[in-house]
């Protein structure tokens, strides 16, 4: 099974270096425990999907450090949390680097363990599917700002995707098993990977019965990637109050499998929207549950567009956290429905970006970038990432370039 390098190892190796713990959370299924161990296949490695092990480290976790001792990858940790007090108090005996690897795919359960127990110790990461790059054999890239000195850089070593390979990548999606095992079907994947998921991760955080409720719900939420969250929408079409709503949404968030993007925070008018537009992260996921069969219906669909959104910001997310960063993004829409895809906040300056599915847009997909400078913000460079073929100028400020340089 082939392996391909991931932007996060570099990240890691710099987190190992700076603290006792490094966590590398995600998704199922995304190449957490692929990765660690490729970054240090000698150091001891035992996974608490194991019921035996699972019981160990939640019964007597001194026992369970003595006998798998550091440096060590502890695999799922989130399987017994009561772990996190015994690591802490080793690290703190010990004052070394580099100690302790964990993974974890339920953040939900995760991250509150890990803020009381691992204050100051420890450095999170966190893990998607494949990225453009990472596919492509180049996965040293640089967090996505579109200054004219990124897109110059992009243009000199990038292959353009055809149309073709682009609805094909947004289809088929990033999970790893869909590349390292090109024998894997696509439809077999993902409903044996949503039946894992409520299984393990969902199942006892709702109430009993609920499964097929919650396969709805998550069937709801794909059909709106790249829109506008209307909690009350979603609940009528699943038959569910909106409270429930919410603390569902809550779990897809914490899971990793969707990212809410929030309006742009700082005022520049009363007239803003105030809610957040959902994303589905993997966007195979996404047309599985939504039922697009292949690439060719999809890019036929009346969905084509959003589904081409989503990708983008999924990848321009990729960017920064697979180098071990945390974006700066956001969204502009008023009372007008005047709107701008996505800004990125960089070094105090905004830089407007538009997703658009076409190969030639036209200064009127960009008339509203002159809003954010209109208020008084300090404003780069902007981009429109769409399906052209080469990198031109739209304007002196405004750059045009194929979705894969991403």
């Amino acid at each position: 099974m082939a392996y391909f390098k991931r932007t996060l190892e570099t990240a890691i190796k710099r987190m190992n270096a700076s603290f006792p713990v490094v966590m590398v959370t995600g998704p199922r299924q995304v190449g957490k425990t692929t990765v660690l161990r490729n970054c240090d296949p000698d150091r001891r490695y035992v996974s608490l999907d194991k019921l035996e092990l699972r019981a160990l480290a939640r019964e007597n976790p001194d026992l369970f450090l003595q006998r798998f001792p550091p440096p060590v990858l502890i695999d799922e940790v989130h399987h017994a949390p009561q772990l996190l007090p015994y690591i802490k108090a080793y690290v703190d005996e010990k004052r070394e680097k580099g100690l302790f690897w964990l993974t974890g795919s339920q953040q939900f359960r995760l991250m509150r363990g890990v803020s009381e127990s691992l204050a100051g110790r420890v450095g999170v990461l966190q893990l998607q599917g494949f990225s453009i790059d990472e596919l492509r054999g180049a996965p040293e890239v640089e967090k996505f700002v579109p200054t004219a000195q990124w897109v110059q850089k992009k243009s000199s070593n990038k292959a353009v995707m055809t149309y073709e390979e682009i609805f094909e990548r947004i289809w088929r999606g990033s999970y790893p098993a869909l590349y390292e095992n090109p024998e894997m079907d696509w439809e077999d994947f993902y409903s044996s990977y949503i039946q894992t998921y409520i299984e393990r991760d969902i199942r006892e955080l709702i109430n009993a019965g609920e499964e097929i409720s919650f396969t709805k719900f998550i069937t709801a939420v794909a059909s709106r990637t790249g829109q506008l969250l209307n909690y009350s929408d979603i609940a009528k079409d699943i038959g569910k109050n909106v409270p429930t709503v919410q603390r569902w949404l809550s779990l897809l968030v914490a899971s990793g499998l969707v990212y809410l993007l929030y309006p742009y925070a700082q005022s520049i008018g009363n007239r803003m929207t105030k809610m957040p537009k959902v994303y589905f992260l993997d966007t195979g996921l996404a047309c599985y549950l939504t039922r697009w069969t292949s690439p060719a219906v999809l890019e036929a669909g009346a969905k084509s567009g959003e589904m081409l959104e989503t990708f983008v910001v999924s990848e321009v997310l990729k960017t920064y956290w697979h180098n071990g960063r945390q974006p700066n993004v956001s969204f502009y829409r008023d009372k007008e429905r005047r709107e701008i895809d996505l800004i990125v906040e960089d070094g105090g300056m905004l830089y407007p970006v538009e997703i658009k599915k076409t190969s030639n847009p036209t200064r009127n997909d960009i008339k509203h970038f002159d809003i954010l400078e209109k208020n008084g913000v300090n404003v780069g460079e902007g981009a429109v990432i769409c399906l052209a073929q080469t990198h031109l100028p739209l304007t002196e400020k405004v750059n045009v370039f194929p979705l894969s340089f991403l």
